[in-house]
């Protein structure tokens, strides 16, 4: 069996390069301004060109495939409930969700942040859950902020209430909305006192939409128990300019006419702040 040595060997063991000319630095290639004590950096190689691009902005190519708009302070903040709303019970992963206990914090910390001075709302929901949804939508309608909603794509069922309870609401061309009486899935208990809650429920969704839309109770309740619109339970879809002329929603327009809106809603705000603070 051959023995290995590890013992120091001139040339062999350890290896020890052969020193090498001087190089002194190119008094042609300065350091960039501001990073002349930044620790560790790199020098960049001769006659290769450096592209300064920073980590997030790699990171963002790479994660959505698009280069990151510059960030702008703003005085309008823009909340989004998109997906399915998620109540009590936890929505399967490949779910796309708006959970109500992320957005509720949120509306309480915009009404107290003094930097933020209006609130646009944008849905792309299905519905959800109903209790969940109707929370969402009394804080947004108890806000004393100027708040405009835009439903793009659609605003079904609990998606409804949402969208009306701003102080103004636009739909696009194209958009949906259904309208249709409350439904359960999972396990029900089949005895009265579930019908009459049912309807309770059912009741608080009408209540709140007609206080803050220009619909009747009448009309509403025709839309939403209305047979013969796809199935027998399915109620109503209004698509677009249906929703306006109904008195559902106030307005047709996309995101240049809600973000317009919006900074008219916040001059009249800011002036009759003033008006109050000078009485």
């Amino acid at each position: 069996m051959k023995m290995f040595s590890f013992d120091p060997e001139p040339g062999v063991f350890p290896y020890t390069p052969a020193p090498g000319p001087d190089i002194s630095p190119d008094p042609s290639r300065r350091a960039e301004p501001g990073r002349e004590n930044e620790p560790d950096q790199e020098e960049p190689r001769h006659n290769r060109k450096v592209t300064g691009k920073s980590k997030g902005t790699l990171e963002a190519v790479k994660e959505i495939g698009a280069m990151p708009i510059p960030e702008i302070k703003s005085n309008i903040h823009c909340l989004t409930i998109v997906g399915q709303i998620e109540g009590h019970l936890v929505l399967p992963p490949q779910n796309k969700t708006t959970k109500y206990e992320h957005i509720i914090p949120q509306l309480v910390a915009l009404e107290q942040a003094p930097e933020i001075e209006g609130i646009l709302i944008i849905l792309n929901t299905v519905g959800g859950d109903v209790e969940a949804g109707l929370a969402i939508a009394e804080m947004i309608a108890s806000i004393s902020k100027p708040t405009v909603s835009i439903v793009l794509g659609g605003g079904h069922s609990i998606g409804v209430p949402i969208a009306v309870g701003a102080k103004y609401s636009f739909i696009a061309n194209t958009a949906s909305m259904t309208i249709h009486p409350i439904r359960l899935n999972g396990l029900v208990i089949g005895v009265p006192q579930t019908y009459e809650y049912l309807d309770k429920m059912q009741d608080r969704v009408v209540r709140f939409t007609t206080e803050h839309s220009r619909v009747t109770e009448q009309k509403f309740r025709e839309l939403m128990f209305r047979t013969g619109d796809l199935a027998r339970d399915i109620g109503t879809v209004l698509i677009g300019k249906e929703a306006v002329e109904i008195g559902l929603i106030d307005a047709v327009g996309g995101i240049g006419n809600a973000v317009q809106k919006i900074k008219i809603m916040i001059e009249e705000w800011k002036q009759q702040r003033k008006e109050v603070q000078l009485q």
